[in-house]
């Protein structure tokens, strides 16, 4: 591969083995995807299809064109000139070209320098991120619905093995002028969730997103933040320490390189990755011009289920979500147990372990609490039985998932419907 990423190969060899520990890639292919993700926007279908096509290196190498053109007439002469190279290519590969390389050249060639490159790549030398990308064991199989608009590569900070939760993901979104209702019902489905061992997928905004990762870690539970913009730094600044703590407790992805600034089409491209990573779409609360709305449009175009909180008639936060029902894009959710459904269907719970006939069960559970962890001896104190005994009624009805242990003690969780 020609193109000059200001690093020579022992150092990009150094870069792969801190971004990618236990890895095995090919350097020119690993260089040539970052590149990519530089010079092309999230999604961009011609890059996708070309660099799945003809590999990344082979690809980069027939489109990329340092030199500045002395006129418009000139630039687009080369870009009929990279068109045809790139026919040829897919002409000896036995291959059908793809239209749109023409224009795709004129879309990536102003990024096309050197400069540029290279400060991506010094600042991917510069961050704590770990580089994620197509093959990976961690990979979401998820992306595989966006097609050619899947993204190229992630950068990742926190734990990666989250990804490979598309089974037991669920995206939750919303808007960011969130009311009380909104938020109290984000956080029931969201602690809910977190409690059955889903993952929670949000983009990290202010509101409904940050309501739900709030809930998901307090449950101690899993969750990942999608970010529009690189992850040298977070957005919006405000929610700065919450994402940071996803960070360290679950997982905050970008398909951009670090210093990319979050610009609002990049956020209607991060939409369709959060949509592509779980098994279904929940639009907790929403205005008719949410962005949550072109959240849930992206999970219809792929095939995800969405489903819709239905709120006040008089709530303008609510309207999006009502128009969802009303034109039968999305299932009416109220529950963990439709969130559930929705994703997966009907699911058959076990017989449960504590004996509905032991009045000790009911006797511990009514000493709990959902919110306030109490010891084995306070639960023992307030149901009348003896300590040890307390804590093996407790064990059983941990295995129900009807108690949970934390830190701080046991906690009582909502029984399935």
């Amino acid at each position: 591969m020609t193109v000059d990423v200001g690093m020579s190969q022992s150092e990009r060899a150094r870069l792969w083995d801190r971004l990618r520990p236990g890895r095995t890639s090919d350097d020119a292919e690993l260089t040539a995807l970052v590149a990519w993700s530089a010079l092309a926007e999230p999604g961009d279908g011609i890059a996708g299809l070309l660099v799945r096509e003809l590999g990344a290196a082979a690809s980069l190498d027939l489109v990329f064109r340092e030199q500045k053109f002395a006129s418009q007439a000139e630039l687009r002469r080369e870009a009929s000139a990279v068109a045809a190279a790139v026919h040829a290519a897919y002409g000896e590969r036995g291959l059908e070209p793809p239209p749109g390389v023409r224009a795709g050249f004129l879309r990536w060639q102003p990024r096309m320098t050197s400069e540029f490159l290279a400060s991506v790549f010094a600042m991917a030398a510069a961050s704590g991120g770990e580089l994620l990308v197509p093959g990976d064991a961690q990979w979401s199989n998820g992306f595989e619905s966006l097609g050619d608009h899947a993204p190229l590569l992630l950068w990742a900070l926190g734990n990666v093995e989250l990804l490979g939760d598309f089974e037991t993901s669920i995206a939750m979104v919303g808007t960011r002028a969130a009311t009380g209702y909104g938020n109290h019902v984000a956080t029931e489905l969201a602690v809910g969730l977190a409690e059955r061992g889903w993952t929670v997928v949000s983009g990290g905004a202010y509101g409904i997103d940050a309501t739900v990762h709030r809930a998901a870690l307090a449950a101690h539970g899993r969750t990942i933040a999608v970010m529009a913009g690189g992850l040298n730094s977070f957005y919006p600044i405000g929610n700065t320490e919450l994402i940071a703590r996803i960070a360290r407790e679950g997982l905050v992805v970008a398909e951009v390189p670090f210093g990319t600034p979050p610009t609002p089409f990049r956020f209607l491209s991060r939409n369709r990755m959060i949509a592509a990573m779980a098994s279904a779409v929940v639009v907790v609360e929403a205005g008719g011009r949410s962005g949550s709305i072109n959240t849930a449009n992206h999970a219809g175009t792929i095939g995800r289920p969405i489903g819709a909180v239905p709120g006040p008639i008089t709530s303008p936060s609510s309207s999006g979500c009502h128009q969802l029902l009303k034109e039968n894009k999305a299932e009416l959710v109220a529950t963990v147990d439709d969130v559930i459904t929705l994703a997966h269907g009907k699911v058959e719970e076990p017989e449960p372990l504590a004996d509905p006939e032991d009045p000790r069960f009911s006797r511990v559970l009514t000493a709990l609490n959902g919110r306030t962890p109490r010891s084995v001896e306070q639960v023992a104190r307030k149901s009348g039985i003896g300590a040890d005994e307390t804590a093996g009624l407790l064990g059983v009805l941990l295995l129900d998932g009807v108690v949970r242990k934390t830190a701080d003690g046991w906690v009582s969780v909502a029984r399935k419907a």
